[in-house]
């Protein structure tokens, strides 16, 4: 298959458990992202008692699913020449993803992950390098041998940017693909994904349900017909219940896995990694999604959204 190049923000997950009684004391919405500066993420660090460091960010936990599944995937962002930078670097190396990273004097960006009893999980995010990612890293060669272009709504938050790598993939002849993110960047960078929608710039929508309805007011079937409207595919995945997909006017429904979560984090981000290469090896959309079932329904059952070695044995086992 040709190369998914995703664009996302580089950062380092801290992932740790947390009751329902921190989240409402931090005066937030339960399973929402919310946007900090270093000094208040900071405060959250030293408060932590041996919290788990995974390198992450969601597209590039997706470029590592995709890559792990035997497809080809490329990263870009930026990080620093920082501890973090390094770690995040050789974990992009480690597993099979080709970096297009940048070097930035601000300190590489992270995500504290509160996990409550319920895998829900709430986060706090300081994007640092991440940030300074601009429209002039983006450049024709980039897209060399690019098929796809893979984009988190995070990354909207700088308009000219996101505008501009969507703009330049699609007078390449480069598909495209959104995943909104969370619904708190569906409210605050609404303008922008529609000024994508209605100049077409879009081939993929993936949602979830709450983002979902923070984007249509309306929810599950309802939803992925506003959502179809936008662009050729259009996913609402439904936690427990699988996911909805559009393509061409046409429905499909497709089961989640079966497994008990514990942790929630990632659970979409590897979803839309099975789905992708399913997408990109031509797939039809009820093999794609269970695919993304599969490989969602392995994450769940481990702290952070590294899937374990034996776990990706098991997918690949199922008949990838």
């Amino acid at each position: 298959m040709k190369k998914v190049l995703g664009m996302g923000a580089a950062l380092v997950d801290v992932l740790a458990n947390v009751s329902d009684e921190w989240i409402a004391s931090q005066g937030v919405q339960k399973g929402g992202m919310n946007m900090v500066d270093w000094p208040q993420m900071e405060k959250f660090l030293g408060s932590l008692d041996k919290p788990i460091r995974v390198p992450g960010g969601s597209t590039c936990n997706t470029m590592v699913g995709v890559a792990k599944l035997g497809g080809r995937a490329a990263f870009i962002s930026k990080v620093a020449d920082d501890e973090l930078g390094h770690l995040f670097q050789e974990h992009l190396k480690n597993s099979g993803v080709e970096s297009k990273m940048g070097i930035s004097d601000v300190a590489t960006g992270c995500v504290f992950s509160a996990v409550t009893p319920d895998a829900q999980r709430s986060m706090w995010t300081f994007l640092g390098a991440s940030d300074f990612l601009v429209s002039e890293d983006f450049v024709p060669a980039l897209f060399d041998d690019v098929a796809l272009l893979y984009a988190e709504g995070y990354r909207a938050f700088n308009a000219d940017c996101f505008k501009k790598s969507f703009t330049l993939a699609r007078s390449l002849g480069v598909e495209t693909a959104l995943d909104f993110s969370s619904f708190g960047v569906v409210e605050a960078c609404r303008k922008t994904f529609d000024e994508l929608f209605e100049n077409k710039m879009i081939d993929i929508i993936i949602a979830n349900e709450d983002e979902a309805f923070a984007y249509a007011g309306v929810k599950e079937e309802a939803a992925l017909e506003v959502l179809a409207k936008k662009a050729k595919v259009a996913v609402v995945k439904i936690g427990k219940r699988g996911a909805l997909i559009s393509k061409n006017g046409v429905v499909t429904r497709v089961q989640a896995g079966p497994a008990k979560a514990i942790d929630t984090t990632g659970a979409g981000d590897l979803w839309a990694s099975g789905f992708i290469y399913g997408y990109m090896n031509g797939w039809d959309m009820e093999r794609a999604g269970n695919l993304g079932s599969v490989v969602s329904n392995e994450v769940v059952q481990v702290m952070g959204a590294q899937i374990p070695e034996e776990g990706w044995k098991r997918i690949l086992a199922a008949g990838v």
